[in-house]
This record gives C-alpha cells, structure tokens and sequence, in this order.
C-alpha cells in the first residue's frame, strides 16, 4: 500500500467504522443461524441433505477468500470494503428463496464467497489500524461480531417466534444490515496501492507462517464448533436436562466468547498474545476436563464457560498475528481463515462421528486434546513477523547500491 501519513484522528475513526463493520458481519450470521428449521422445512430436505447444503458456504468462503487482496489492490480498501460488505448482507436474501437441494447449494455458495471475502478483507483492514495503533484491537473486533451475532440471533428469534416468514424477516434484514454497513465502511481508511505494487495473484497457497498460525486456529475454532453445536445435546443425553438449561448452556457459552473478546484486548497489551493464548489453552483444557469429568449439569455449564473464556481471543490473534508476519496480509489472513472455516465445518460432524462410535464424552476427550495444543503451540503467535514486516518494507524502499 502506498504510504500515506494518517492521522491519529483518522486511525481512530477507522477503528470504530471497522468495529461497525464486523457487528454487520455478525448480525448476518446470527440472522441466518435463528432460520435454518424455516430454510429447511421451506426445501423440504432431510437432515442429511440441510448438512450437504450448508457445507457449501464453507466451500464457497475458501474459494473466494483468496480474491480479497485482489479486490482491494483493484479497487483500494475503503471502496473493496464498501461493496463486500453489501455483497455479504444482500446474500443473506439468497437462502430464503431456495425452493430445493440445488438451489440452497448454490446459495450457500455465494452466501459462503461473500462471507469470505468481506471476512478477509475487514480482517486485513483491522490489521492495519492495530498497526498503525501499536496496540491489541483484534479482540475487541471480533467481540463486536460476536455482539452482531447476538443480536441479529435475538431478532432472528423473536422473528421465528412470530412466525413470519424468512423471505420477509431476510429481505428487512438485508435492506438494514447494507445501509449501515455501507455508511460504517464509508468511514475506513482508504489504503490505496502504490503505482509499482504489484497485485496480489488471484489464488496462491499461503505462506509456511500461516500454516502453522492456522493450526492454532484450527484448535480454536474445532472447539468453539464443538461446544456450540453440541453443548445442549451433551447436557440434555449424557446429564438428562431440560431442553431450556440445554439452551441456556450454548447461550451462557456464546455470551462468555463475547465478553471476552470484547476485554481481551486489555489482557493482550498487558501481558502479550503468546501469555494469553497459553493460558487460554489452560482454561479451555481444564473446560474441557470439567465436561468429561461432570456428573452434574452445573459442572458441565462451568465447563463450558471456561472453554468460552479460553479459546475467545485465540482465532481474532490469530488474523492479527498472520497479517503481520509478511508483506501480504491479505494473502496470510486468507490462509488462516481458510483453515479455521475447514475447522469449524468438520467439527461438527467429527464429534457426532465419535459420538456415534463411542459416546460425547470421549468426543469431548479430543476437544481436550485440542484445547491443550493451545498452551503447547501459542508461540507461533509470537508477533517477531511484526518486525521482519517492517524491516522488509523499509528494504523495499531503499534503493539498491549495486549497478
């Protein structure tokens, strides 16, 4: 990107407009998450087939994440953010509309593409602001998508609990969602790519950094997709609950991921990414413990909570530590997102395969194992790319001695 001096005050704003921008993301998510019976019942599809559709949105974000940086260096940040953003909302109308299989899969695709790419590119947006900063906001950014989900799954719900239709409640959301995060993505820094820059290429495998900073996220988000889906089925079959404590444990687990995304920013000035992730691993491991060990529904919501409040920060970490460890951060957070999306698509499904052979206990057994290789790894994290970033972009600049 060209280098332009930005003032305090416009670094500022932008963290906000950024901030804006990832509660609209959220509001999406929750929006959809609250309709999928009414999606399903509208398809007339089985479980199994309702499983094969939504892997598509997966399958969609990990095709189209790559084509962010592309976008922006196209187009600059604040105009790229603008029109992803609205893509992102808009799709939300798609899913509604399918009146079959196929249809859904090919709006899960696009709705997936869309998601993708505004992820990548408000991700790498925020990267640059917490540059520019020199202090931790990625957590506090995804606490604000988390408080989006929250509130778009509130609306979504009372939506459902009217009964109105999801074509309806979708189209009102969408038309809300794209007029405030066009306005919120209207206030961003406008980064614009230098006139030698070359462009980013349109798919290209991430860098070896990545890779290993997206294993970390891998754990994290195997076990958020662990304990969001399967949290009130372990409380209602191994513990013989009510369905409303069941619900109130996968609420409890989301509310506790929000608030400490929305305070992790604090820890990680104080004490640095490599101590709070390590110690988030210890807290989710000893979550994860308490729910195989529990023998009372109390034990296993406490477990829960600790494993919300350990793996919170780890995946918003995460982007912040790949968009610093080179050149490229739209292409390293592209490959990071690329395998938490893998992550959290067969978490799911792996537990309820273990399940199936074993019991949810030992399914919880490697969400342990998972949660430990948190603490053993979180030196990846370590933000040394920081530095070589910066050393390499000042290298750039210099001109070369030799004829």
């Amino acid at each position: 990107m060209s280098g332009v001096i930005h003032t305090q005050g416009e670094v500022k704003r932008s963290r906000y407009a950024v901030a804006a921008v990832f509660t609209v993301h959220g509001a999406v998510t929750g929006s959809f998450a609250t309709r999928v019976p009414w999606i399903q019942d509208h398809a007339s599809l089985s479980a199994g087939q309702l499983g094969f559709a939504l892997a598509f949105s997966a399958l969609g974000a990990s095709c189209a994440m790559p084509l962010a940086g592309r976008i922006s260096h196209r187009f600059g940040s604040r105009t790229a953010l603008r029109g992803l953003i609205a893509l992102w909302t808009l799709s939300l109308i798609l899913p509604g509309l399918a009146p079959n299989l196929y249809t859904l899969c090919l709006a899960m695709f696009v709705y997936g593409a869309s998601s993708g790419t505004a992820d990548v590119a408000m991700n790498a947006l925020g990267v640059e602001v917490e540059r520019l900063l020199d202090k931790s906001i990625m957590s506090g950014l995804h606490g604000m998508w988390s408080a989006g989900a929250l509130t778009g799954s509130a609306a979504g719900t009372l939506a459902a609990h009217l009964g109105s239709d999801a074509r309806v409640h979708f189209g009102l959301a969408a038309a809300v969602l794209t007029l405030l995060g066009i306005l919120a993505a209207g206030w961003v820094l406008d980064l614009q790519a230098a006139e030698d820059e070359e462009p980013p290429p349109r798919f290209a495998l991430p860098p070896r950094s990545a890779l290993l900073i997206g294993a970390v996220g891998f754990c994290a988000v195997f076990a958020e997709g662990a304990s969001l889906d399967w949290s009130a089925v372990f409380l209602q079959d191994r513990l013989e609950t009510s369905a409303g404590l069941a619900a109130a444990c996968t609420t409890g687990f989301m509310l506790t991921m929000a608030v400490a995304r929305i305070a992790g920013d604090a820890v990680v000035n104080r004490f640095g990414a490599v101590r709070t992730v390590r110690t988030g691993g210890v807290l989710a491991a000893a979550g994860g413990l308490s729910i195989v060990l529990a023998g009372h529904p109390a034990v296993a919501m406490a477990g829960f909570a600790l494993m919300g409040l350990g793996i919170a920060v780890v995946v918003p970490l995460c982007f912040a530590a790949a968009g610093h460890s080179g050149p490229n951060p739209s292409q390293a957070i592209a490959g990071v997102a690329t395998i938490t999306y893998t992550s959290g698509l067969i978490a799911p499904s792996m537990i309820g395969g273990v399940a199936q052979a074993t019991n949810l206990t030992v399914s919880f057994c490697v969400v342990t194992v998972l949660a430990c290789g948190l603490a053993v790894f979180a030196g990846v994290l370590r933000p040394r790319g920081r530095a070589q970033a910066e050393a390499g972009r000042q290298a750039a600049a210099v001109p070369d001695p030799q004829p």
